[in-house]
């Protein structure tokens, strides 16, 4: 049975046996920073949205879909009205918003090894983190495949 999406909530499906979970709700900081860890070094795509926005329910299916696509990749919902104390930590000022995390940590434009060398060589800069505002799947897609 495969999962649906209502208002940014993924359900749970079985397939073969195999219970897989498309997406995770969260409202406090402890359930994330837990989940974090637990995925260990699994990439964490984290939703920034709320129930009312157009946008994160046009991309909504479309993010189920790639849950479905990439199963070693996790998929987290921050819903920023019930949850601001995440919204306000993490910094959200546009959603949809998406944010990527490995090892508990937000993945940075130079956190990968194929660019240490070019940041040992240049010097250590700061470090931007990597996030994706609005509904653009393409992109998230795209930024999916790159940190996988």
């Amino acid at each position: 049975m495969l999962g649906a999406c209502e208002d940014g909530i993924y359900h749970i499906t079985s397939e073969a046996m195999i219970v897989h979970i498309f997406s995770f709700v969260f409202l406090s900081q402890d359930e994330f920073k837990t989940f974090l860890k637990a995925a260990g070094c699994k990439l964490v795509v984290v939703q920034f949205s709320a129930k009312w926005c157009g946008a994160c329910k046009r991309i909504c299916p479309l993010v189920h879909a790639m849950s479905l696509q990439y199963r070693n990749v996790m998929f987290a919902n921050v819903d920023v009205d019930d949850s601001r104390e995440l919204a306000q930590t993490y910094h959200i000022k546009a959603i949809p918003t998406f944010q990527m995390f490995k090892q508990a940590q937000k993945v940075t434009l130079f956190s990968r090894f194929k660019r240490a060398l070019c940041c040992y060589r240049s010097g250590f800069m700061s470090k931007p983190i990597f996030e994706l505002c609005g509904a653009d799947a393409k992109k998230l897609e795209a930024k999916i495949q790159e940190l996988m």
